[in-house]
């Protein structure tokens, strides 16, 4: 079996979505034919690409991003986050003629959303900026998610592992993926939903998360299953497999948990953190991302 390819630098390079949320609270999720009465709305930074590299940020990484806007109110406040959070976003691109992506996003009483998103500018993130030195100087790993089309993650995961740099897919939202751009993937992370969708038996307890993740990890290097409040379980080419269970914490919002627990994984990856302590690490921020408060830097 194929060895991942190995840390090589210390930045975190994302290459991914970039969304100006609407987020909308109501009692309840609406249901079909139904018009459901919110209580508040608000707009939010989002879209994978941007949280995950902002949450590496927060986290201790340097995170440089890859992705595009639009030349309208929403790209310049998605921009303005970018520099407040410290991500380093040369390398988002403004895209005239098309708007930036976006999203609204349903909060219901107990802190579970449900979303739509319109990409926008994302679909025309420019892979030829990959050839540019400069965006991979000092990287030690590439993330990417299902949020922008395949051939943009294709063409970075390429170019990653020309260079011996380790790529991390969270495979979200779930989508079918290419022979040729799984065999890139050194490490994958999905949640129960996606874990399903990908072909394994229904996640409905950390033993079952366990199972999950040894049935993928036949294709993929590295595998972590994220079950929500039941915790997580993961499995690696050496054989190393373990579960952690969640944090118990009141919940205030599940939205962006995933991203959370992304940006700190990456995080940790980059400083050398071992695999079960980098899982450890990510499981106590996303559950301190869904007690609503704010990220903090792990100690490695």
């Amino acid at each position: 079996m194929r060895k991942p390819a190995r840390l090589t630098g210390n930045t975190v390079l994302v290459v991914g979505s970039l969304h100006y949320d609407i987020m909308v609270e109501a009692d309840h999720l609406p249901r079909k034919d139904e018009t459901a009465v919110g209580s508040r709305w608000f707009p939010k930074f989002g879209g994978k690409g941007g949280n995950q590299a902002v949450s590496a940020q927060a986290h201790g990484a340097a995170a440089r991003l890859l992705g595009a806007v639009g030349a309208d109110d929403f790209g310049r406040f998605l921009r303005a986050r970018l520099e407040t959070s410290g991500v380093d976003h040369r390398f988002v691109a403004t895209c005239e003629g098309v708007g930036s992506g976006m999203s609204v996003a349903i909060i219901d009483a107990n802190g579970d959303y449900a979303a739509t998103i319109v990409s926008g500018a994302n679909l025309q993130i420019a892979t030829d900026t990959l050839q540019n030195p400069e965006i991979w100087k000092d990287v030690g790993l590439l993330v990417l998610q299902n949020e922008v089309p395949e051939a943009i993650n294709l063409a970075a995961a390429k170019t990653a592992r020309a260079q011996g740099i380790r790529t991390l897919l969270n495979a979200a939202p779930s989508r079918p993926l290419s022979a040729e751009f799984a065999r890139l993937v050194d490490v994958l992370v999905v949640n129960a939903v996606e874990a399903e969708m990908m072909g394994t038996a229904a996640v409905t307890s950390l033993k079952a998360a366990a199972k999950a993740a040894k049935a993928l990890a036949d294709r993929f290097e590295c595998v972590i299953v994220t079950a929500g409040s039941l915790g997580l379980a993961a499995w690696s080419a050496e054989d190393e497999h373990f579960s952690i269970p969640a944090e118990k914490i009141t919940a205030i919002s599940a939205h962006g948990a995933g991203d959370a627990f992304i940006g700190a994984l990456a995080a940790c990856m980059v400083a050398g953190t071992t695999f079960k302590k980098a899982c450890a690490a990510a499981s106590r921020a996303a559950a301190e991302h869904v007690a609503g408060r704010p990220a903090k830097v792990i100690p490695r």
